[in-house]
């Protein structure tokens, strides 16, 4: 027993090495603490940048390029045949026959359709027969005025019953003259019993039915056919009052159709009303393009370029998506190295939809913001992402 108490107390650590243990256990956790700290630290050092970066909004910049011309000035129009007729019944009656269907090409007096009227023959059958009786009577006093002339000349007569029969002979004759007129009235309304066609061209509707009543006068009767002359065509085209001074007679465009996307069309500007609509602001104008394969068709929708510039190349060119349009007119907002914007009026020459052409208010080195929101102002700072061209391309901000 005593020899395993004396083991004992020599396998004890001393009281020097228990208080090496102590100091080393306590650097330790000084230590882990201090090293907890500093990541700690780090990490709100780190979180507070990422937080003032965040915070600064970024934008995109363009630079403007200069030069711009403002390209081809491109507007709705409106295609039209050349000439275009609807054709109504004349007279009242009932389709027997329609002789053409949309699509087909008819020739100037082609018959359409062929109605049948027996009203208008019966009226034309009646009108002829009060002719002839009002014939019958003239040629009676024709001849009773001339025996008694002839009997006025010999005193056999008085003056007076010679001038009555040659009064009645006149009358007769008015009466015949005014019957002769009906039956030539109820004629040309039997001849309207055929429609023809009143110019070459493309039947482009047909109303007309076999059996179909047709009522003439009827302001609110469809056209049993309508023919377009489509082999040259009309366009009409609202050009807005800022480029009526740039469009006139005899200038050139091209206009295309979304059928035919790979193609374009050329068309010569004939004619412009000469005056601003108050309504829509624009002066309309007149252009003619040839059309000998019938791909433009009457009452198409055509996209027409008109190649205008705007007076001397001298503008800078802009995506229409950098300019900001407030009260006080359009905008840019100009970013400077330092993140700082001001905001910049401009004038705009040109608008083209995509891109629009400044002639004043801007610099060719400037950095505009593309799509800035509504809110920016003058003095706020924002990240500079990029500077791109207008033309979509994109370069460094610096």
């Amino acid at each position: 027993m005593k020899s395993l108490s004396a083991q004992a107390e020599a396998a004890a650590p001393s009281p020097g090495t228990m208080k090496k243990l102590g100091i080393g256990a306590a650097a330790i956790a000084i230590a882990v603490v201090a090293f907890g700290t500093a990541s700690r630290m780090n990490a709100n050092h780190a979180l507070d940048r990422t937080a003032a970066d965040t915070a600064l909004p970024s934008v995109a910049v363009v630079r403007p390029k200069a030069g711009g011309d403002g390209g081809a000035l491109v507007l709705p129009g409106n295609v039209q045949a050349f000439n275009s007729a609807a054709i109504y019944a004349r007279t009242n009656g009932y389709v027997r026959r329609w002789l053409a269907d949309i699509g087909d090409h008819v020739r100037t007096g082609q018959t359409l359709a062929i109605l049948d009227a027996p009203e208008v023959d019966q009226q034309l059958a009646q009108a002829q027969a009060d002719y002839q009786t009002a014939l019958a009577n003239r040629n009676l006093a024709a001849s009773t005025a001339k025996r008694w002339s002839t009997m006025l000349a010999k005193d056999a007569v008085s003056r007076q019953e010679a001038d009555e029969k040659s009064g009645d002979l006149a009358a007769k004759s008015a009466l015949a003259n005014a019957s002769l007129a009906n039956v030539r009235r109820l004629q040309a309304l039997q001849g309207f019993t055929r429609l023809h066609a009143p110019f070459a061209g493309v039947v482009t509707s047909r109303a007309a039915q076999i059996g179909q009543l047709v009522i003439a006068g009827n302001a609110a009767a469809q056209p049993l056919f309508t023919i377009s002359d489509i082999g040259r065509m009309r366009i009409y085209v609202r050009v807005p009052q800022g480029y009526s001074a740039q469009v006139h007679p005899g200038m050139a465009a091209t206009l295309t159709v979304p059928e035919y996307p790979q193609r374009s069309f050329p068309a010569t500007l004939v004619r412009s009303a000469q005056a601003v609509d108050a309504q829509s602001g624009a002066v309309l104008v007149e252009l003619r393009a040839a059309n000998p394969d019938g791909a433009l068709k009457p009452g198409a929708y055509a996209q027409v370029a008109f190649h205008v510039g705007t007076g001397g190349g001298n503008g800078l060119t802009l995506p229409g998506s950098a300019i900001l349009y407030g009260n006080d007119g359009p905008s840019v907002a100009v970013v400077d190295r330092g993140g700082h914007v001001r905001v910049k009026p401009v004038t705009i020459a040109s608008d083209a939809g995509r891109t629009v052409v400044i002639s004043r208010g801007l610099a060719a080195d400037d950095m505009v913001v593309d799509s800035p929101p509504d809110a920016i102002h003058s003095g706020d700072q924002v990240r500079v992402q990029s500077a791109a061209a207008p033309d979509g391309k994109s370069g460094h901000a610096g």
